[in-house]
């Protein structure tokens, strides 16, 4: 079974920063205080983690990542809708990330556009109105959801 489980702030985020060490060797730091955590369990185990923040005018998605012996198969893409459907919920006007160029395109399919290079990133941003949360954004032609290709791969 796969899951997914936010971590509000001020609860115990233990094991959202044990992922996020794995993921990308770096442990707890003061953006954690007002982030909101999240984490996707593959039968019971933390496959994924990434969080969400308010900051500026506009929700921030980060450190969205998958333990390496997990990834590709969809998780990423849970991690992904999770956060955007979390600031949705908070009547997200504007969300942004910042990516290594590498991941740009990863970002890209859901609608993130870039808004330039800064500090070795990619700078990309998404307007709530814009977001799709139906894994093909509910563009096939006489499309019911029900198809494999309409179902995100870690539910399938």
């Amino acid at each position: 079974m796969v899951q997914g489980r936010w971590f509000p702030m001020g609860s115990d985020i233990r094991r959202p920063i044990e992922i996020r060490q794995q993921v990308f060797g770096r442990g707890q730091d003061a953006l954690d205080d007002q982030a909101q955590q999240v984490l996707v369990f593959r039968e019971e185990e933390p496959v994924g983690c990434g969080r969400l923040w308010w900051e500026g005018g506009a929700f921030h998605l980060g450190d969205v990542g998958v333990v390496e012996p997990e990834r590709n198969k969809g998780f990423g893409d849970l991690l992904v809708r999770l956060c955007l459907f979390k600031a949705l919920t908070h009547n997200a006007a504007l969300i942004r990330l910042a990516t290594p160029k590498a991941t740009e395109a990863f970002f890209a399919k859901y609608g993130f556009t870039s808004e330039g290079e800064e500090d070795g990133l990619v700078r990309m941003q998404i307007r709530g109105e814009n977001v799709q949360l139906s894994h093909c954004g509910g563009n096939c032609e006489g499309c019911d959801h029900r198809s494999p290709e309409c179902t995100p791969k870690a539910l399938r």
